[in-house]
């Protein structure tokens, strides 16, 4: 029995970092039953995902359906939910707004580093695409540690 059926990727706004993060994961885990979603903190309105954000994912031939922004609600928490934010800062408003949240880590605790992923919101394609290397990174390190748990379950 897996410990978490679902995954959600957060972010602030839900158009660059956790959407690209959703994308990565989803192209590399292909197994499992896990539900795999992306959430912002921040989300006024309905966006779609950022351009330099897609073109840095199509260049690595990672195809995202439209994905629009959406905010994170307490609908989308259950108790086996694993919520992997890009900041500390992300994480603590996440544990305070949504009491029902246990499993809440930055991907850089989940994946055994510190520190945040940077937004490279406003910043150059270079920005973006070293934004993807990191997560690429800190996703692949995810899906590992994800199914070494779900082996010894």
């Amino acid at each position: 029995m897996a410990k978490y059926s679902k995954l959600i990727f957060v972010c602030t706004g839900n158009t660059c970092r956790s959407p690209m993060a959703e994308a990565i994961y989803k192209n590399m885990e292909r197994v499992s039953e896990m539900k795999v979603i992306s959430r912002g903190l921040v989300v006024l309105f309905s966006e779609p995902m950022n351009p330099k954000a897609l073109i840095v994912l199509n260049k690595h031939d990672l195809k995202t359906t439209s994905h629009v922004s959406k905010g994170l609600k307490p609908s989308d928490i259950d108790s086996d939910t694993l919520i992997l934010t890009m900041t500390e800062k992300q994480k603590n408003k996440v544990l305070n707004e949504y009491p029902g949240a246990a499993g809440v880590y930055t991907i850089k605790d989940f994946a055994g580093e510190s520190g945040d992923v940077v937004d490279p919101y406003g910043g150059s394609l270079i920005d973006y695409e070293e934004c993807y290397s990191e997560l690429a990174r800190l996703v692949k390190k995810t899906v590992i540690k994800l199914n070494e748990e779900n082996q010894e379950a």
